[in-house]
């Protein structure tokens, strides 16, 4: 498996033994990861690369896991997060879930249901961006044929506009 066919994943936990050891495991199962043991670290580097899949812990110092949900939401629509926590209840879960947490998983959580929570994950990230570019190219296509090519121009702007 090369690095481009790796799910690229962001781990957020500031237990850093807990980090540290999920990290070795993931990485047998052929996921390129990046560890970070804050919020504030995961929204710098997530400015820095692009990532498929983050899991997160809930509690945190700093900004917690509902915080970092948030931001990295509004910033990387396509990016899914998973949250884990010790110490969910089911009005945090719905909240998360509201938020657009892909799930919500219970700490300790089994590491093959969490590696098959990851796959899922991925592949609705992979279904979410083909649709999304299915659509903005059907949008092109129907500029090309009724539009000059400044006004094609136009509204590829605003399109681009758009997403951010």
């Amino acid at each position: 498996m090369t690095d481009t066919e790796k799910i690229h994943l962001l781990l957020v936990d500031d237990e850093e033994k807990f980090l540290n050891a999920l990290t070795d495991r993931l990485k047998l199962k052929f996921f390129d990861i990046t560890p970070v043991t804050n919020g504030e670290d995961a929204i710098d580097v997530t400015g820095k690369a692009k990532f498929d899949v983050a899991v997160v812990d809930l509690q945190m110092p700093g900004i917690d896991g509902v915080q970092l949900l948030k931001a990295l939401k509004k910033s990387h629509r396509f990016l899914e997060i998973i949250i884990l926590s010790g110490h969910a209840t089911i009005d945090v879960a719905v909240e998360c879930t509201k938020l657009g947490a892909f799930k919500v998983l219970e700490k300790p959580c089994g590491f093959d249901k969490l590696v098959e929570t990851i796959k899922e994950a991925y592949e609705s990230r992979l279904k979410k961006k083909f649709e999304n570019d299915a659509q903005r190219m059907q949008k092109i296509q129907s500029l090309a044929f009724g539009q000059s090519p400044l006004g094609i121009l136009r509204e590829l702007s605003k399109m681009d506009d758009n997403k951010k």
